[in-house]
């Protein structure tokens, strides 16, 4: 299992690298896939993130980022942990202001990556 340690100052840099490191593990072409990411929510308050790339004849690449301890896991389509990334400056989750978390990202978004 591959293991680093990365800075990541901001969230469209974190989603850059998670997309970016699934793919790579896979050997799928970065942005020819579709980006998923939601929001993941302990009680009311934000608690990381989770990625997924929707790959070829339904294969799901997925990556969790946990707040709590700053590190990204990620997995393979079959579930296994193919590699963990801690973060050293992490970016913040916090919500635009009037808005709670969980309406914030109610349904799951595509990333657009440029």
């Amino acid at each position: 299992m591959k293991s680093n340690v990365a800075r990541m100052p901001s969230l469209r840099d974190l989603r850059k690298y998670v997309n970016d490191t699934l793919c790579q593990l896979s050997d799928f072409e970065p942005g020819a896939f579709r980006f998923t990411e939601r929001l993941l929510v302990r009680g009311e308050r934000p608690c990381g993130m989770i990625y997924c790339v929707h790959g070829p004849r339904n294969c799901k690449l997925t990556a969790i980022w946990e707040t709590e301890r700053n590190q990204v896991l990620f997995y393979g389509s079959a579930g296994e942990r193919l590699g963990r990334t801690t973060i050293g400056e992490a970016p913040s989750l916090k919500p635009e202001s009037g808005a709670s978390p969980a309406a914030r990202f109610s349904r799951p978004r595509l990333a657009a990556m440029a």
